[in-house]
């Protein structure tokens, strides 16, 4: 089976989606981050994989579900950060960012589903944006990532270049949309309306009197989360 790798940052005010701020406030981007992550997370709990590990810059909170291993992410830019989540893992392996609460297994299955790998050597989750969502590889190759331009509208070209470049047959995931700018909160909110996301979105947008609400928490139960199969890639 294959390992599922989510990169992210501790959802925490002014450290995440600085790009929302303004018009939203850095306690209300981080609610917003937290949300998208918790979504991101469910979705990769109700995916088949042999391990679920989440590359944590910071420390995990309340949101960490069970059932996810943490390791701290590596140093240098976000290159050399995916470089190192790929290189702790042997065998299959594909990495999803934070930024996507849009995931749902059914998105993942091309790549986690029988014969995901056959006569395959890498999968490609192209973003909107010009980045990727998602990418893996059937035996790690950390050295195709390491010295691509990240967080640029070439991001993607670039590193399915690399791919295909160095020999990898390659195969592609469903474009998904990034959660990076105010128009991206409300397009994808309103694509996942029973989301934690979208739940985050309309607290904000309709504050409680005592202050901005939490984000909604965890489904009570195994099978609640059938009533919200809602969610979509994150960015890298």
């Amino acid at each position: 089976m294959t390992t599922l790798l989510v990169i992210a940052k501790e959802p925490l005010p002014g450290r995440v989606k600085t790009r929302l701020t303004p018009p939203y406030t850095p306690e209300q981007a981080a609610l917003l981050a937290e949300a998208s992550l918790r979504d991101t997370l469910a979705a990769v709990l109700d995916s088949p994989a042999r391990r679920r590990i989440l590359v944590l810059d910071g420390a995990p909170g309340s949101w960490l579900p069970p059932g996810i291993e943490v390791v701290p992410q590596g140093g240098g830019g976000l290159d050399e950060r995916l470089a190192a989540a790929f290189a702790l893992c042997t065998g299959p392996a594909l990495l999803v960012g934070m930024d996507t609460p849009q995931l749902t297994p059914e998105l993942l299955a091309p790549a986690l589903g029988p014969g995901g790998w056959t006569g395959c050597d890498a999968w490609f989750g192209p973003a909107d944006d010009g980045g990727f969502w998602a990418l893996g590889f059937a035996e790690p190759r950390p050295g195709l990532i390491r010295g691509i331009p990240m967080s640029t509208p070439h991001t993607g070209a670039a590193q399915r270049a690399a791919l295909t470049g160095a020999g990898l047959t390659v195969r592609d995931l469903r474009p998904l949309r990034d959660v990076d700018t105010a128009d991206d909160v409300r397009t994808v909110a309103a694509a996942v309306p029973h989301s934690r996301f979208a739940a985050a979105v309309a607290g904000i947008e309709a504050p409680d009197p005592a202050g901005v609400p939490a984000v909604p928490g965890p489904p009570a139960g195994p099978g609640a989360r059938a009533a919200s199969t809602h969610r979509t890639g994150a960015r890298t």
